[in-house]
């Protein structure tokens, strides 16, 4: 049996197939591409190929997969892959280590999804995107707006058609201005460039709604009352496959829902969430969690009960929110079943 590990790089790839039992290493260079890398798969024959978690390794992931072979993705961010007080560290280096902590069970493995759903993700993560630049544009032309002394209606107000129509006429292109109207040029750029996201945005989120709408888990997630579209396909794209959560703290872990935890003798003293996992998962949860206080009566009820009306606790109180709606819909995919609120058993009457 033996192990061979991969440093993946863009054009050129090294490999180290190790031998557990007996110690022997090879090294060697391999073209990062999928003949070439077949070839060596198919020449060496390991019983388990190892890779890091990097842009390269779905297509590996899905290569190997295909050749009938055990294959593992380590994350190198966990403590022991990193690298203190040494003096080389080489691609062999990295290979040869990511063999051994395979060998030794001391991985911490990350979930490839299937390369439909890795697309369907990249699309959501698009969507984020652009919509964080309209932001950023609108922030921008408000700036500018600001410093000429024009003042502009707040929130959407200021973004209808009437208002973008009043925005069009302060323009000016950018090679008639003079030097003392350059704003003028600057901000017709900057509508166009609005003009041009926001068609980008309602082009992406068409195709999102045609996914959405043919997959069975999206629907199932808007059952949640406060659940909308997009909380729902970011959860569904984020978890993928419910049942590789054996519990409920490990679904909380792999969005950095989970407190951070300092135990040494007979201290035991937990801190804030870890937000280790992934920030888009958190970021949208955040939104819907404020939504489900507004439309969720049982979600309602625990961030009134957590913050107890005090101002200082309402951000722990929307954690909390958070962690039970996504455990919530982990769930309802893990089960293929729609949303129930919980029984709410009467207090026992007084004597």
């Amino acid at each position: 049996m033996t192990i061979l590990a991969l440093d993946l790089a863009k054009s050129k790839s090294t490999f180290c197939n190790f031998d557990p039992v007996t110690g022997e290493v090879l090294f060697g260079n391999v073209a990062t591409k999928r003949a070439a890398l077949g070839a060596l798969i198919e020449k060496m024959r390991p019983a388990r190929v190892v890779i890091e978690i990097c842009p390269l390794a779905g297509w590996v992931h899905d290569l190997v997969c295909s050749l009938k072979i055990e294959i593992q993705v380590a994350d190198p961010t966990q403590d022991a892959w990193k690298w203190k007080n040494v003096k080389r560290k080489t691609d062999e280096d990295d290979a040869l280590k990511l063999a051994r902590l395979s060998a030794l069970g001391q991985l911490n493995l990350v979930h490839i999804p299937s390369a439909t759903m890795r697309q369907w993700r990249r699309l959501v993560e698009l969507r984020h995107t652009l919509v964080a630049e309209r932001t950023r544009c609108k922030n921008r032309i408000r700036a500018i707006l600001l410093q000429e002394e024009h003042h502009w209606p707040p929130g959407q107000r200021g973004w209808s058609q009437s208002q973008r129509a009043a925005l069009s006429k302060l323009t000016r292109p950018l090679v008639e201005c003079e030097s003392t109207e350059l704003w003028r040029g600057v901000l017709g750029i900057e509508l166009q460039h609005l003009e041009q996201i926001a068609a980008r945005v309602l082009d992406v989120e068409a195709k999102l709604d045609g996914l959405a709408a043919a997959d069975a888990r999206t629907v199932l997630l808007r059952t949640i009352p406060g659940v909308a579209q997009r909380t729902a396909e970011i959860i569904v794209t984020t978890i993928d496959q419910a049942r590789r959560f054996k519990t409920a703290r490990q679904v909380a872990s792999y969005a950095g829902l989970t407190p951070r935890r300092f135990q040494s003798g007979q201290i035991d003293r937990q801190g804030r969430i870890s937000k280790r996992g992934n920030r888009l998962l958190r970021q949208v949860l955040n939104q819907a969690a404020w939504m489900a206080v507004r439309w969720n009566r049982h979600l309602r009820a625990v961030y009134l009960r957590i913050s107890d009306g005090v101002a200082a606790r309402r951000k722990l109180a929307i954690v909390a929110v958070m962690r039970k709606l996504l455990v919530t819909a982990w769930a309802m995919l893990r089960d293929a079943r729609a949303y129930r609120p919980p029984r709410v058993v009467p207090a026992p009457a007084a004597a």
